[in-house]
């Protein structure tokens, strides 16, 4: 397709550009000239031996056109002027950013929202289980730990104990306190268990056996606490084991024998009973019938217990 003749080559164009540039480079001397009229010839020459000094031949025409873009800002970039526009142009420009950003602080939002919201539901949740398990849980099981005690408890005292422990559930669920409400519930199972026990306290024997001790305390070395040895012996056999607070170190172990203090009369009859033939005839120093708390003791016991001798 032919050109149009009025159209200006396309090197001719570029020559024009670098023109302007080059007078952009030399905008002092530029300034200076294209202040004074007429002053146009000393500037082509000045650009003419400029190219000249570079090894480029530039017509008269390319010159001048040059000179006159400079003048009318031709291949010039003026900036848009602040306003709606500018800025509507330059959110569409950084629309990808402005998206993103958008995405993320949307990801953010809603993330925060639910965790909001399941912080919320999992508070009514935990709220809920607990209204249930003071109002309708711990009550019911109560209830049921009650019945199954109080129909073991053989003695006065056995049921005097869990009617106490009753009314200690119940009032720690008319201040909904779980806590208590549970150690309550707790220590009735440990009674009923405590209640179904049947057992001999024995008093231990044989020759390698101790089946008594004394102690002088620290604070009194001029008496003696007497202890006979035992241990629980269960209907089938089976030694049972007990936690057994220790009056001497004021510390609660689990054992199988220990030391019951009894008056030094007590003990010297068992002693006595021993040193005739190396074996205790009256050795059940207690038994301990089902349905009842405590034993009963065939013999005088001092109260307390010793864990080691």
């Amino acid at each position: 397709m032919n050109k149009s003749n009025s159209a200006p080559a396309l090197d001719e164009v570029m020559l024009a550009m670098d023109v302007v540039d080059t007078l952009r480079h030399h905008e002092d001397v530029a300034l200076r000239e294209l202040a004074q009229d007429g002053r146009d010839s000393v500037l082509k020459d000045r650009l003419r031996d400029l190219y000249e000094s570079q090894g480029l031949e530039v017509s008269d025409r390319i010159l001048e056109e040059g000179i006159k873009a400079l003048k009318e800002s031709r291949f010039t970039y003026e900036p848009t002027p602040a306003g709606l526009s500018r800025t509507l142009a330059g959110l569409w420009i950084r629309r990808g950013l402005i998206a993103a950003s958008l995405a993320g602080l949307v990801v953010v939002v809603l993330l925060w929202v639910g965790f909001s919201v399941w912080q919320k539901a999992s508070a009514e949740r935990q709220a809920e289980a607990a209204r249930i398990e003071l109002n309708q849980t711990l009550p019911a099981e109560i209830a049921n730990a009650v019945k199954v005690a109080m129909a073991e408890a053989q003695t006065e005292a056995a049921r005097k104990r869990v009617e106490q422990l009753q009314l200690d559930a119940q009032a720690a669920l008319a201040r909904s306190d779980a806590v208590a409400a549970k150690g309550a519930l707790a220590t009735l199972d440990s009674v009923r268990s405590m209640l179904v026990q049947s057992y001999d306290l024995r008093i231990v024997t044989g020759a390698n056996e101790r089946s008594g001790v004394y102690r002088i305390p620290d604070v009194n070395s001029g008496a003696r606490n007497y202890y006979l040895i035992v241990e629980a012996v269960a209907s089938d056999g089976a030694l049972l084991s007990f936690p057994i607070l220790n009056e001497e170190t004021n510390k609660s172990e689990i054992v199988k024998k220990w030391g019951v203090r009894v008056p030094q009369a007590t003990y010297n009859a068992v002693r006595d009973d021993k040193v005739d033939d190396g074996i205790v005839q009256k050795n059940i120093l207690a038994t301990k019938p089902r349905g009842a708390l405590e034993p009963n003791y065939a013999m005088h016991v001092s109260g307390g217990a010793i864990t080691n001798w």
